[in-house]
């Protein structure tokens, strides 16, 4: 009974040192077989099986068989904001693409209603979106971006093929045990690396969603004259004046606008001024300032000097007897 017990560990410690390895072909092996294996054929099997894992059967190295999530972000304006939305909404259902995410604000009144769309298209329908999308407007701004994930795409799948052969081994083990302690354990693994699974295939569907659908970040901006295009100077010179002189009328139309919707606060600063204004000029009335003394003699009777002798008098001043 002890040499059952021993042989069944030491076959989990070898099914857990194969497993590791990534070994990826061949059939599972059973636990008496994996425990009477040699020492040269366990190494043999396991160096196959990491080869294989980082060389998946299958796998090609051309362009084609590379995984790429495309990415881009395109602004747009328009004049027209209905019929550019529409525009922009039949191409999305002409690709077979789906709106992840969509959102409207602003008014038709004030024209200045604002569209975010974030559309997740088929790859291979990314092109020719992304053309059709620029004609619903007046493109501003179109930023690509292209990420190749062929190789965490390749380590995903190695992971998951490693840890499914060692759910097999494992559950070959469960099958043999004859303790309650060896199954239990055994079970404690088999949770382990079904766990390990549904993280590793969670994230193989998000990087095979990204690479099958590419995404698409679009704004749609309504405006009552299209931002410059022009190239030529004179042209653009033209649009720098068009553009001064439209930014100046909407900086007037906003100042009127701020000062209607402030007019109560305005209204009670004045309020304010003159009631502070009343109470100071009746506070003047009330306590009149005292008269300043008057300024102390400068000059050298300020510091007790006696003042110069008069002159003699004269005959014309003398007292006649």
């Amino acid at each position: 009974m002890k040499r059952k017990v021993s042989r069944l560990g030491a076959a989990l410690l070898a099914a857990f040192l194969l497993a590791g390895c990534g070994s990826s072909g061949g059939s599972a092996t059973s636990s008496a077989a994996t425990y009477e294996m040699s020492s040269d054929a366990a190494m043999a099997q396991e160096a196959g099986g990491a080869e294989s894992a980082l060389l998946p059967e299958g796998t090609a190295t051309d362009e084609t068989a590379q995984k790429i999530i495309y990415r881009a972000t395109l602004s747009l304006e328009s004049t027209d904001f209905d019929a550019a939305r529409d525009t922009l909404l039949a191409a999305v259902d002409a690709n077979g693409a789906w709106l992840e995410y969509s959102q409207l604000s602003g008014s038709a009144e004030d024209r200045d209603r604002r569209a975010s769309y974030t559309v997740r298209v088929p790859v291979d329908n990314y092109s020719a979106f992304l053309a059709q999308a620029g004609e619903s407007g007046s493109v501003l701004n179109l930023e690509e971006n292209a990420e190749n994930v062929t190789s965490d795409y390749i380590d995903l799948q190695a992971r998951l093929d490693s840890l499914e052969n060692q759910r097999d081994r494992l559950n070959e083990l469960a099958a043999q045990a004859e303790t309650t302690a060896d199954l239990l354990e055994i079970e404690s693994q088999l949770s382990d690396v079904q766990y390990q699974l549904e993280s590793y295939t969670r994230q193989m569907r998000t990087l095979s969603g990204q690479v099958t659908y590419s995404t698409v970040d679009i704004s749609l901006r309504e405006v009552a004259t299209l931002t410059p295009t022009a190239t030529t100077f004179p042209g653009r010179l033209a649009e720098a004046f068009r553009g001064g002189w439209s930014g100046f009328v909407l900086f007037l139309q906003g100042l009127v606008l701020t000062l209607v919707y402030l007019w109560p606060l305005l209204l009670l600063a004045v309020i304010v001024v003159l009631v502070v204004r009343a109470l100071a000029r009746r506070h003047r009335v009330r306590h009149p300032r005292p008269p300043k003394p008057a300024s102390p003699p400068s000059g050298p009777a300020a510091y007790g000097t006696p003042p110069a002798p008069s002159a003699p008098p004269t005959d014309d001043t003398k007292p006649k007897y």
